[in-house]
């Protein structure tokens, strides 16, 4: 009997360890960089991996219409931002580093400036300022990219892959300079 009564509570040990892992262990990974949702980068959303790149115009540099979809053929990563959202201005330094440190990566970060087209020249000016002139500027006045990418707030950071399919995206604020920003990147682009 006393055997027995050992047994049980041994059992009933397991289980609740079994129990308490689990819970604070969380649900398990779907995808293969769901370790990176921590900090900064808690928010990574894999729900549209999968979906294409865009194909609503916008102006690019010279303000020629360009697409996301046109971007295809190197990992990009697609920053939607404004001058009157101050979270998208505290982020676009890293992202003018993130360039620099994953140019030789194959990386191509495209901020794209949604403020209004009478405010383009100054949004261009914001971001040669923020980001030392790392990134060209890009201006999606009419939000046709926002809409079609399901974008819901600013900032937001989608990563594509080579192919123009999208990884994850990260709603909010990052700093994308930082190791474990750099760390899903690096995963990111070596997978794909």
């Amino acid at each position: 009997m006393r055997y027995a009564i050992i047994l049980m509570l041994v059992v009933a040990g397991g289980f609740g360890l079994f129990a308490l892992t689990t819970a604070a262990g969380g649900k398990p990974t779907d995808h293969d960089l769901e370790k990176f949702q921590r900090g900064e980068l808690a928010s990574l959303d894999f729900a549209t991996a999968g979906d294409a790149a865009g194909n609503t115009p916008f102006a690019g540099p010279d303000g020629e219409a360009v697409t996301v979809s046109g971007f295809a053929g190197q990992p990009t990563l697609i920053n939607y931002w404004a001058t009157w959202c101050g979270p998208c201005e505290r982020e676009l330094p890293s992202l003018g580093v993130l360039q620099t440190a994953r140019a030789a990566k194959g990386l191509r970060v495209i901020a794209i400036s949604v403020d209004g087209e009478e405010d383009g020249p100054y949004a261009r000016q914001r971001l040669g300022e923020l980001t030392g002139g790392v990134l060209d500027f890009y201006h999606a006045a009419d939000y046709g990219p926002v809409y079609e990418a399901g974008v819901r707030g600013f900032p937001t950071t989608i990563l594509y892959d080579a192919n123009g399919t999208e990884v994850f995206r990260l709603a909010g604020e990052a700093d994308w300079a930082s190791y474990e920003a750099l760390a899903l990147i690096d995963a990111a682009i070596a997978e794909r």
